[in-house]
């Protein structure tokens, strides 16, 4: 089954990198994010985000470990899930990553597998999908 809907950025807070940072050509960040989701999947999430970033070409890779909690097509409950791509400077995507952590859900939820994808349109909303299955 697949949910669908679009998010926004609620909290962006950079955090300290662990210490002795390596010095490469690419700068790494750690931040804490909160988002907020409409459409078939809402809710919020509190996301640990981390990037090597270069923000003079807009390049780079970022993971991210998200707590989900709200609804899938009315479902409520909580899971984890994580992401990751690398991002090209005229705005792409790829090498991405997304799967639902397995065992992570609780309530109506629980039980549930799967991926998904993260799309940002050129007007920059952000949409986000499941491809999910749930079982007990």
């Amino acid at each position: 089954m697949r949910a669908s809907g679009t998010f926004t950025v609620a909290d962006f807070t950079p955090a300290p990198v662990p210490s002795p940072p390596i010095e490469t050509a690419m700068p790494v960040g750690v931040s804490t994010m909160g988002k907020t989701y409409e459409g078939e999947v809402a809710g919020r999430s509190a996301t640990l985000f981390t990037a090597a970033f270069d923000q003079s070409t807009a390049t780079g890779v970022y993971v991210a470990m998200e707590s989900f909690e709200g609804t899938l097509h009315g479902r409520a409950g909580s899971f984890n899930f994580a992401h990751a791509a690398t991002t090209r400077g005229d705005g792409g995507r790829g090498d991405e990553f997304f799967v639902i952590a397995a065992g992570s859900a609780t309530g109506d939820l629980a039980g549930i597998t799967g991926a998904g994808g993260i799309r940002v349109d050129a007007d920059g909303t952000h949409r986000i999908w499941f491809d999910y299955e749930l079982g007990r």
